[in-house]
């Protein structure tokens, strides 16, 4: 029976450093995190840097911190990305500290049959790379925007069945995706989640809330998930990086203490 892996993006408070990412979790009861911003940057790696100085130093803290890392979020796009360097700098940084996942973007649009392939056969590339470096870390698509599309979603799957999906379950949820219907499809693919909680206002358009002051399923999902005993992480993306006008990451924390437990006996 799942616990959950509850953990929280540091999109939601990127101007902290990871010593003040690891107190915040810390004052929450929470041990991981998502990264994607630090320092004031998405330039994740020089913010590593600027603060460690050397791979080996980011993973001297986090143990010292007892601070797990679920993910380094990369700006890769899959669909229409011809090769791999996007993601080489955050290689060693993750293979170091043992981060199981690096995140890339699934990309916009609809893409067509070729580029699906396309896109399947750099996945396949991204493993034989894995396997001449006897490399541990493993690439997550995020369902961003193409694949927030149910029908995209299970036809890129179609292409690259053993591909592993960071499921964004409110962008699916918000494009019209039933979670209930949508998660027996991908379960088996599914290694990271994104929560977040919206509202739709008059004109039709929705707006991200604290949690718990939407109407975002979470009972239902997590009532779904439960059962999985792969503890897949559950990862909190407050966006205010990119909606300042969002309160503080602490009080989304603060709410989410009930609300993602919700469905959880």
């Amino acid at each position: 029976m799942s616990t959950f892996e509850y953990c929280f993006s540091t999109l939601g408070c990127s101007g902290l450093s990871l010593h003040e990412v690891a107190d915040l979790g810390e004052c929450h009861g929470i041990a991981r995190v998502e990264l994607r911003a630090l320092s004031g940057t998405i330039n994740l790696t020089a913010a590593l840097a600027a603060e460690f100085g050397t791979p080996a130093g980011f993973a001297a803290f986090l143990i010292g911190r007892k601070l797990k890392v679920t993910a380094l979020n990369t700006s890769m796009r899959l669909f229409g990305s011809s090769g791999l360097s996007e993601v080489e700098p955050f290689i060693d940084w993750a293979e170091a500290a043992g981060i199981p996942n690096l995140r890339i973007f699934d990309g916009g649009g609809q893409p067509a049959l070729e580029e699906m392939a396309r896109a399947a056969a750099l996945l396949d590339n991204w493993q034989a790379l894995r396997r001449s470096r006897r490399l541990n870390v493993e690439l997550m698509i995020e369902t961003h925007d193409a694949l927030a599309d149910f029908d995209q979603l299970l036809a890129f799957l179609e292409h690259a069945p053993t591909a592993r999906i960071l499921w964004d379950t409110h962008h699916t949820w918000a494009k019209g995706a039933d979670v209930r219907t949508l998660w027996p499809l991908i379960a088996k693919n599914v290694v990271h989640l994104h929560v977040k909680d919206s509202m739709e206002d008059s004109d039709g358009k929705r707006r991200y809330v604290l949690p718990g002051h939407g109407d975002f399923p979470i009972a239902e999902l997590l009532s779904l998930l439960q059962p999985d005993e792969r503890k897949i992480p559950l990862s909190l993306e407050w966006e205010r990086h990119w909606h300042p006008q969002l309160p503080p990451l602490e009080d989304a924390l603060k709410a989410a203490r009930h609300w993602w437990r919700q469905g959880v006996s």
